[in-house]
C-alpha cells in the first residue's frame, strides 16, 4: 500500500500581509515614556520594552512624562525595534496613542518619528480612548478613564466617546519613593477628579463617577493605590484587565476599525479643549 503525501498547508510567514490587513497591513503603538508597546496585524504584541535609544556613549530617553522630547531619537528607536520587523515594501498604517492634554505637539512629533516606518497613513487616537476600546465600554454613557502610567497621569471624561473634560499631572508609580508614597499620587487623581465635579456645571461627571471610573496603566496593577483611590473617591474602581497593556490594546481595536471603515476612520480625532 503507498502512502498518499497530503499537501502541507500553507502558512503565512511572518512577513507576509494579513490578509484581512490590505496594502501592507498596520502597526499599533503606545509611546510611553517608560515603556514601548507595539502591536502587528496578524501578529499580536510584538514589543514591550523600554523606551530608550543610543546615540555615542549613553543612553537616550526620547519620550519624558507624555512629550517627546527628541523625535529623532524617538525614530531611531522605533527603526531599531521595528525596522527588519516589516517587508521591504510594505506601507502599514500605523495608529498611535496620545496624551488627551498637549496631544497636538505629541501627534507632530510621533507622524515625524513614525515617517521612519515607511507608513501609508498615521492615525492618532487619545490614549483614554484607547483604554475604553480595550475595556470593551460602553461610550453612550459618560466615562471616567484614569490611566496612571510610570510618569504621567491622566483622568478623562469621555462623553459619547470623545473628549469632555480632562486632567494631568507629571506623576507616576515611577516617582514612587519616601518622598513621594503611593497616596500622594492617590491625592493627585482625587483632586483632579473633584476639580472635574466643580467645574462640571452638568451631571455627567457625577454621573460617570458613580458608575465607577476606569483604571489603567501600571498603576490599576498597585494594590497600595488602589485603596487609597476608593477610600478619596467613595466610588467603585474598574480595573481594565491587563491595564499596563490597555492603551496599545486599544490602538490596535482602532486599528481595525480603520481597516473595516476606512472612510470615516482615517481621520485624525480633532483637538481637545477640555471644559
Amino acid at each position: 500500500m503507498t502512502a498518499v503525501r497530503r499537501p502541507r498547508a500553507a502558512r503565512r510567514r511572518p512577513w507576509q500581509r494579513c490578509p484581512r490587513c490590505p496594502r501592507g497591513g498596520g502597526i499599533a503603538l503606545d509611546l510611553g515614556s517608560a515603556r514601548t508597546r507595539a502591536w502587528v496585524a496578524g501578529r499580536g504584541m510584538v514589543l514591550d520594552v523600554p523606551t530608550v535609544t543610543f546615540a555615542g556613549a549613553g543612553a537616550v530617553y526620547p519620550v519624558r512624562r507624555g512629550t517627546i522630547v527628541d523625535t529623532q531619537g524617538t525614530a531611531r528607536m522605533l527603526d531599531r525595534l521595528l525596522g527588519h520587523r516589516l517587508p521591504r515594501f510594505t506601507r502599514p498604517l500605523v495608529v498611535v496613542t496620545a496624551p488627551v492634554l498637549d496631544g497636538f505637539a505629541f501627534r507632530t512629533a510621533a507622524r515625524t518619528a513614525v515617517e521612519v516606518l515607511r507608513p501609508r497613513s498615521v492615525l492618532t487616537v487619545p490614549s483614554a480612548r484607547a483604554v475604553a476600546l480595550a475595556a470593551g465600554a460602553d461610550l453612550s454613557r459618560p466615562l471616567l478613564v484614569t490611566d496612571i502610567g510610570a510618569h504621567l497621569t491622566e483622568v478623562v471624561l469621555l462623553v459619547d466617546g470623545a473628549v469632555f473634560d480632562a486632567r494631568r499631572t507629571a506623576l507616576g508609580t515611577g516617582d514612587i519613593d519616601d518622598a513621594t508614597p503611593p497616596a500622594r499620587i492617590a491625592g493627585a487623581v482625587a483632586d483632579m477628579t473633584t476639580s472635574m465635579l466643580r467645574q462640571d456645571r452638568t451631571t455627567l461627571t457625577v454621573d460617570a463617577l458613580s458608575r465607577g471610573p476606569l483604571l489603567a496603566g501600571g498603576g490599576a496593577l498597585r494594590p497600595e493605590i488602589l485603596w487609597h483611590l476608593t477610600d478619596s473617591l467613595h466610588a467603585p474602581l474598574r480595573a481594565v484587565p491587563a491595564p499596563h497593556t490597555a492603551a496599545v490594546r486599544g490602538a490596535a481595536t482602532f486599528l481595525g476599525a480603520a481597516h473595516r471603515h476606512p472612510p470615516t476612520a482615517g481621520a485624525d480625532p480633532p483637538d481637545t479643549h477640555p471644559h
